[in-house]
């Protein structure tokens, strides 16, 4: 959701910094996306505990702790800007962070398993929790690749099938981007939509195989 940085942060730019060396943005999206994948085993084994701001920290260090040594797993201390706007003072993090764990498990308790809109309930809250994350933007980078992770953890708590939100290149960044703008301003239909239709594509292939 970065758009940019009044101070940049390392992630504003075309090369980074990183365990590895100065490097360009195509051999660091391999890494990434190894990154991304580490976040992604850390959940499955995890899925059955509370979501809270040390686990958060835990994800984003296992994941990408390991290219950047400096500031990976650990709240940014920068201001940082995006969609036009200054994000939240980095001072005011943890407490933010902490509120948002505590609301998440609260509404996850709420949800009704045995509803007709449960699917409905459930898209409604990846939605908010997602968007929710990124606003606070509580680390340098990655905060759109970790609020995914969640997702997907949120997903398994509910004993649904994880999702990919295709949100890294071409076309399917801009409509992500477009979906978190739009949630902005108050509305989470298109964010809605997104979900909807990734958690939509793991059934179908669920049901496919089995």
């Amino acid at each position: 959701m970065n758009k940019s940085t009044s101070t940049k942060p390392k992630g504003a730019t075309s090369y980074k910094e990183t365990a590895f060396g100065i490097i360009p943005r195509a051999k660091l999206l391999k890494l990434e996306l190894e990154g991304t994948k580490k976040g992604l085993e850390l959940i499955t084994n995890v899925h059955d505990l509370e979501i809270t701001p040390e686990l958060i920290i835990q994800l984003h260090k296992e994941a990408f702790g390991w290219i950047f040594l400096d500031w990976a797993g650990k709240y940014r201390t920068i201001r940082v800007e995006f969609s036009g706007k200054e994000a939240v003072s980095f001072h005011k993090i943890p407490e933010l962070i902490k509120n948002l764990c505590d609301d998440l498990n609260v509404r996850l308790k709420n949800v009704d398993k045995n509803g007709e809109d449960f699917i409905n309930q459930v898209v409604g809250l990846l939605a908010w929790f997602q968007h929710r994350f990124v606003l606070i933007h509580p680390f340098q980078d990655y905060n759109g690749r970790i609020a995914r992770i969640l997702t997907v953890l949120i997903l398994l708590k509910l004993n649904l099938p994880a999702i990919e939100i295709k949100a890294n290149l071409g076309s399917d960044r801009k409509k992500y981007l477009e979906s978190m703008y739009s949630a902005d301003e108050g509305d989470y239909s298109k964010l809605e939509t997104l979900i909807g239709n990734a958690l939509n594509e793991s059934f179908v292939k669920i049901n496919k195989y089995d």
